[in-house]
């Protein structure tokens, strides 16, 4: 199973950035700024701005991602799915949520808050915005290996009709929760069947067995597969 990067995006500690146009590698922590409209887009957007922190994070993204591919703008759908992996999800805005319906008897329960207490909600803003029409999928996953859904997707571009898919993360803090290990914020990668020689490509990956290879590399963790994407960036 192969498949090719071809861009990458993320939200992190320092904002939001993008892997071709970064000065530094981005580092993920328990320090987060919610991205802003101004932050992504030039123009006034009203969706943006109903959306709750969890979506936002993980639009902010796929934006970042799709726009370091040279793939934001579009004419036609494109058949590119996506696959995020989160341990906490939409957790707090489910609790924030629940804490406008108890009040009154829920006569004053958010009907904005509550169109997002689900946790793939921001895959499905990306589609309409984005016109992609492939599969999306949330996976929740506490203490596991984050790589598995770089895995996952490289399993769905070679048995899917996509030609590209969106593999990720993406947290943000839970009231109660520790913060996960890599830390709060987003991360997704475009994975593609060829790479594009208009835009051009971070390398190839490569899934044997269980076994993932970049560019012929041995691969155990998504942070470590950014920093050989940005080493291939300077030669």
């Amino acid at each position: 199973m192969t498949g090719w990067i071809m861009g990458i995006g993320w939200v992190a500690a320092p904002g939001c950035g993008r892997g071709r146009t970064a000065a530094t590698l981005p580092v993920w922590n328990e320090s987060l700024t919610l991205p802003a409209r101004k932050d992504l887009f030039e123009q006034a957007d009203l969706r943006f701005g109903r959306l709750d922190g969890f979506s936002r994070t993980g639009l902010a993204g796929i934006t970042m991602c799709l726009r370091d591919a040279g793939s934001e703008e579009w004419q036609q759908k494109r058949a590119i799915g996506t696959i995020a992996v989160t341990s906490g999800g939409c957790l707090q805005t489910d609790l924030d949520y629940l804490a406008t319906m108890i009040r009154d008897g829920g006569k004053l329960a958010s009907p904005n808050l509550f169109a997002y207490t689900l946790p793939n909600c921001f895959l499905g803003e990306a589609a309409l915005r984005f016109g992609l029409t492939g599969n999306s999928v949330i996976l929740h996953q506490t203490g596991g290996r984050q790589l598995d859904v770089v895995c996952r997707a490289l399993e769905e571009l070679t048995w899917s009709d996509c030609e590209g898919i969106l593999a990720g993360f993406c947290e943000v803090p839970v009231v109660a929760i520790p913060c996960p290990e890599t830390g709060y914020g987003s991360l997704f990668l475009l994975l593609t069947r060829t790479p594009d020689a208009h835009s051009g490509t971070y390398g190839k990956l490569k899934l044997h067995g269980e076994t993932l290879t970049f560019n012929d590399r041995p691969i155990t963790g998504l942070v470590e597969l950014v920093e050989a994407c940005f080493s291939t960036l300077s030669k």
